[in-house]
């Protein structure tokens, strides 16, 4: 759990607000984040890089509420975004386009249009039809796009198969057999400008060894770059470092920076970084109230008002989180006590699902609890990937979404509405 969630006189609290009363001022499901705790994410990043010319680019598809990315710019972060929808996002929280690094397989024309036209920072390319388009792009356009190419170094993350993207069967970046005959066609090309090498192998990593073996094969290439005359202003070594969601035990955020340090040591080209989840997974969790206890045959089911299109990673990848009450009956014990004349087994191993049609649609496994109709819950760990995957899904609206700030509580996101949903659709003659 992260210091910014703790439980104080029984009551699980964000900083200094009981997670029960925003509950009753916003309803359920309703996702809350700490503020305190994503400025802290953020200095450890700044603080362990200090003395190195360096540029933060928050990963906007963690998490792309606008309050989150206005709390990132004001510490002066930069942003690595995957469509226009990001970038648009990005420069209506105050982001500055200077400090934006665009990634992704399939940027559309409109989409580089719109990038070249707010002059981002840099393109991280990552195939050769994607440079020849960019370049005849930024030809009609008139304007001359700073681009890295994004390259596969084969590394094994060893981390989920669907968020590992530096094996060589991935579909991201360019082939590292590949890449030195690339940049030499997009050398020989006016309209592109070289700036850097990126290179991105996974996400929730808990082990600096992979990032280490990806730095030492990106090096490679800048010297054989540098043989022929190419030379780079700045190295992005992408984002990937995981979080504890149960068990798992990454590297403390300044000991993954020394790692890195060490491997780059002798370089001077600017270092990008794309931390995502690891500055935001931690720092939000999902209120959920339970509906209905169901005792079945063989299992136990909570029924919460949360869902897979609520939060999709436990239906996704089958991801681990925690589950809390919200409200204790002592300051020993982690499971509320059952009220009397309901229907809950006290305790007992429950199944916590959601009200979507789907067997898939579960929160938690197996989870020891003693709860009740009524019992609030908070999902731990539910920053990152949350809201950011959320849907529609049996036409229910999305979660409210809330920041708290010390003893503050700022509604940073309504709840939508159905009549929103339909707002757009039409019923012909």
């Amino acid at each position: 759990m992260d210091d910014h969630f703790n439980y104080q006189n029984k009551q699980l609290h964000v900083e200094r607000v009981a997670l029960a009363d925003i509950a009753a001022l916003q309803g359920t499901p309703c996702y809350v984040y700490s503020r305190a705790a994503l400025t802290s994410g953020f200095r450890q990043f700044s603080d362990a890089l200090q003395g190195r010319d360096h540029l933060i680019c928050y990963a906007v598809k963690a998490n792309s509420n606008l309050a989150i990315l206005n709390v990132f710019a004001r510490l002066g972060a930069g942003f690595d975004i995957v469509s226009g929808g990001e970038l648009q996002r990005v420069l209506a929280a105050g982001g500055d386009a200077r400090k934006v690094v665009f990634s992704g397989v399939g940027k559309t024309v409109a989409e580089l249009r719109m990038a070249l036209e707010a002059d981002i920072l840099c393109f991280n390319v990552e195939s050769a039809a994607e440079l020849d388009r960019l370049n005849e792009v930024a030809g009609s356009m008139g304007k001359v796009a700073a681009i890295s190419l994004r390259v596969n170094p084969d590394v094994d993350a060893k981390t989920h198969p669907y968020i590992s993207t530096g094996l060589k069967q991935n579909k991201f970046g360019v082939a590292y057999t590949e890449a030195v005959a690339l940049y030499r066609k997009a050398h020989a090309m006016p309209i592109l400008r070289i700036t850097g090498m990126d290179c991105h192998i996974g996400s929730q990593l808990t082990e600096t060894s992979p990032f280490i073996a990806a730095v030492e094969k990106v090096l490679v290439l800048v010297d054989a770059l540098a043989a022929e005359g190419i030379a780079l202003e700045h190295l992005d070594l992408g984002g990937g470092l995981g979080i504890c969601y149960q068990d798992e035990t990454p590297p403390a955020i300044a000991d993954y920076i020394a790692a890195l340090l060490g491997a780059l040591q002798g370089r001077t080209q600017k270092l990008i970084l794309e931390p995502g989840r690891v500055l935001v997974g931690n720092a939000g969790v999902l209120l959920t109230r339970v509906e209905y206890i169901k005792p079945g045959e063989e299992k136990n089911f909570a029924i919460v008002d949360a869902a897979m299109n609520d939060l999709m990673r436990p239906a996704l990848y089958d991801a681990y989180h925690d589950i809390l009450p919200v409200v204790r009956e002592t300051e020993n014990d982690t499971l509320p006590q059952a009220r009397e004349g309901t229907n809950a087994k006290s305790p007992s191993v429950f199944e916590i699902v959601g009200p979507i049609c789907e067997t898939g649609d579960f929160i938690g496994h197996a989870r020891e609890l003693a709860i009740a109709p009524s019992s609030l819950l908070a999902v731990m760990s539910a920053g990152a990937y949350g809201m950011s995957m959320s849907s529609n899904y049996n036409t229910r609206p999305r979660a409210a979404e809330v920041m708290v700030d010390g003893d503050q509580v700022y509604l940073v996101r309504e709840r939508e509405t159905v009549q929103q949903l339909i707002a757009g659709e039409k019923i012909i003659a």
